[in-house]
């Protein structure tokens, strides 16, 4: 008992086998470190780890530590009970001590020592085979003699009896061992078969394993991009703020001062007229005629050139320019660009012209960026697709989403930039951009605007006073939004006028130029809703 007693001590509570290398945790529990290690890999994630025998909690991983002691109790206890630890089968004869069985009798049914197999009969009914436990089930219960034969109709043992008077007779019948060898060859086969699907299933394992890493890897990316993306997002959004009130503080101390300048004007103005007011007062308190008919013609102090004159000036002084500030904020657009290219965009795409459609007197450059009107026909092939005048479309048309293009009009004093349909005229006056109402454009035409933008849509001119050209200009599109933004791309840039419309067709990008030359000189920036 004292034996069984301790073998009970030495089983982990995990397994329930003898402990195989036992370890510690800090609540005094020992448990196979295979065992424990894999109990706690379960944990991984939960936030808190717990002892399997007595449930302590752990806010971290605890670190298990060798059970040195433990460790040679086991290694001595096995060194002395070897063949009881492999089969766990005793001698049913040494009932005073556990002693381990070598051999069971078939026939006793009881297993035996080495001492008693060497006293056991040795008769051919008394059949010795390895340890075993279940001895009743190698015998027929009907005729209570040993298993000899195997019924393959019936698919069970059956003994001697069974084969010649029992309700086997007639049967096929086969030899233990042959049976049980047919049957090894088909779990041989099944084993082969679970093999391939296990080697499958690990590379499976693996596979989504690596895809597992992979992701990780991908979100950590992303998280670091769109980390630092918010960084500038933020910093980018203070400068703008700054930007724009620092513009509104400008506008609003100049506008004071003029103000201010007007009011004090106003208070001479008030001063003069009361001193007149007392002086004409006098007069028409005196008795004496003559001296009221001497004194000059004082006329009319409020006549009509003298409030036309003071509402002129305070026209003059204006009012906030909140097209001005909205350019400032307009760059949050580039932010909301940035957003998307940091995200989700595509890199930007060339937009490059179409020689196709290109006029006789416009020359397209090898690299399809620059348009330059040209003192030498093309002499290009007439189709339907070609402009009369020195006008040229996109290749790529647009129709969903926001996009943006750069023209660089330095070189150029007589031109037009905007977007046209694909059904646009490609002959006559009413082909030019914004001549029609499938265009829209921007012009500049030296000496007829006086030096000064104008946007025109089917023939309708819109002029943009107080804006001195300049060099570069961005045309903004949002489809479905239907607007198209003229913006100038100075310091600080300026927008020129938004044209809203319900757009029925594609778009393409459109140049005319009337002298010098225009160059597309930014990829196309696009993002899709």
């Amino acid at each position: 008992m004292a034996s069984a007693d301790l073998r009970d001590e030495l089983n982990c509570s995990i397994c329930l086998n003898i402990y195989t290398d036992p370890v510690t945790l800090r609540c005094g529990h020992n448990f196979c470190r295979v065992c424990i290690n894999r109990v706690l890999d379960t944990q991984e994630g939960s936030g808190v780890y717990t002892c399997p025998e007595c449930r302590a909690e752990f806010k971290k991983r605890p670190v298990v530590q060798r059970n040195i002691t433990l460790c040679n109790i086991v290694r001595s206890f096995l060194s002395t009970r070897p063949d009881q630890e492999e089969t766990g089968i005793f001698c049913t004869y040494c009932i005073h001590s556990l002693v381990p069985a070598s051999k069971s009798c078939l026939h006793c049914e009881a297993s035996l020592c080495d001492n008693h197999v060497r006293v056991h009969s040795k008769s051919a009914e008394h059949v010795l085979s390895d340890p075993t436990t279940s001895l009743g089930k190698r015998k027929c219960f009907v005729h209570k003699e040993l298993f000899r034969y195997y019924c393959s109709e019936d698919a069970t043992c059956i003994c001697v009896s069974c084969s010649l008077i029992g309700e086997h007779r007639g049967h096929q019948i086969n030899s233990l061992e042959g049976a049980s060898e047919k049957k090894k060859e088909k779990l041989r086969n099944v084993l082969q078969k679970l093999t391939t699907k296990r080697e499958e299933t690990e590379k499976r394992v693996q596979s989504l394993q690596e895809r597992r890493r992979e992701d990780q890897e991908k979100a950590a990316g992303v998280t670091e991009r769109v980390t630092a993306l918010f960084r500038d997002i933020r910093r980018q959004l203070d400068d703008l703020e700054k930007r724009a009130l620092s513009e509104i503080s400008r506008q609003n101390e100049s506008i004071l001062l003029s103000v201010s300048d007007l009011i004090q004007q106003l208070e001479i103005k008030k001063d003069e007229l009361s001193r007149k007011m007392r002086h004409i007062e006098e007069l028409c308190n005196m008795s004496d005629p003559v001296t009221v008919l001497q004194e000059p013609d004082t006329g009319d102090l409020c006549d009509t050139e003298d409030r036309e004159r003071h509402d002129d000036q305070v026209r003059g002084v204006g009012d906030l320019d909140v097209g001005l500030i909205s350019e400032k904020l307009h760059t949050l657009s580039d932010i909301i660009t940035g957003i998307n290219t940091g995200i989700y965009m595509q890199e930007p795409t060339d937009i490059l012209l179409d020689v196709n459609t290109a006029g006789n007197i416009i020359h397209v450059s090898g690299d399809m960026k620059t348009a330059s009107w040209s003192h030498i026909n093309q002499n290009r092939p007439e189709t339907p697709e070609r402009f009369q005048f020195p006008q040229v479309l996109s290749t790529r048309r647009f129709s969903s989403g926001q996009h943006y293009w750069e023209v660089d009009v330095s070189r150029s004093g007589w031109w037009r930039v905007g977007m046209c349909y694909p059904s646009i005229d490609r002959r006559g006056g009413q082909s030019l951009i914004g001549n029609n109402n499938k265009s829209w454009g921007l012009v500049f035409c030296r000496g007829v605007f006086n030096n000064q933008y104008a946007v025109i849509h089917d023939r309708k001119e819109i002029k943009l006073l107080d804006n001195i050209p300049h060099d570069r200009v961005r045309i903004y599109l949002d489809y479905e939004a239907g607007q198209m933004s003229f913006i100038e791309l100075c310091d600080p840039i300026r927008h020129l006028h938004t044209v809203t419309a319900t757009f029925t067709e594609p778009l393409h990008a459109a140049l005319w130029v009337g002298d010098g030359n225009i160059i597309i000189s930014e990829k196309i920036r696009s993002w899709e809703k």
